[in-house]
């Protein structure tokens, strides 16, 4: 089996683009870079001050080179920046978030007071798209309450008991399997409950703001 076979076994069947790979030469080239762009300075005011060429400076740019720890600590001298800095970049897209059974934050939201309790299951800080995951619990007192409304898109999935939810003009029975994908801009929420305990996975997605 070849290695594009394997890579091709690997894939999981989503339409979503690939990834650019994020290698650490390349992340470590784009931070030079975008350090020397703050401090305005040419490739060949910071390759001088490093004491380094002009082309080994564009190969690390570039990510075409691993340089030693010993370039490294000449281009962060030059920058006046932590040695660490030059990592960042790298780091910050290897956001992950784990949460043991058991253990989600509890939030306050709306249709908290007519006992739905949400569970935060995680959350990462960065990138274009931010995402809510939540074990949502009905209690058996629970309350109706078809009057949510926010952007993005919202997933539910049927875990426990059963409820028929609305979603603008449209109510959908559910019991443990079913799903429900839909624009939550429009109205949309828990309208009849079975009198049982009742829990669901749902997954918010909205395009980040600039502030967050």
């Amino acid at each position: 089996m070849t290695v594009k076979q394997q890579d091709a076994d690997l894939q999981t069947g989503s339409s979503a683009p690939e990834a650019d790979e994020r290698s650490l030469e390349k992340a470590l080239g784009l931070q030079v870079r975008a350090l020397r762009r703050q401090q305005d300075l040419s490739v060949a005011d910071l390759a001088g001050a490093a004491g380094i060429s002009n082309g080994m400076l564009s190969k690390i740019e570039n990510g075409g080179i691993s340089p030693s720890l010993t370039t490294l600590q000449a281009i962060s001298q030059a920058l006046q920046v932590p040695l660490s800095s030059l990592f960042s970049s790298f780091e910050e897209r290897q956001d992950c978030s784990f949460v043991p059974a058991g253990q989600g934050l509890t939030i306050d939201r709306r249709g908290t007071k007519v006992g739905h309790i949400y569970q935060l299951l995680g959350h990462v800080l960065r990138g274009d798209v931010a995402m809510e995951p939540y074990l949502i619990k009905l209690s058996e007192d629970a309350a109706p309450h078809t009057s949510f409304r926010h952007s993005g898109i919202e997933f539910i999935y049927m875990l426990t008991g059963e409820m028929t939810y609305r979603h603008g003009a449209g109510s959908y029975p559910l019991k443990p399997g079913d799903s429900l994908l839909f624009d939550s801009s429009a109205t949309h929420g828990p309208e009849v409950l079975s009198g049982a305990e009742t829990t669901y996975l749902s997954i918010i997605v909205y395009p980040r703001s600039d502030g967050q």
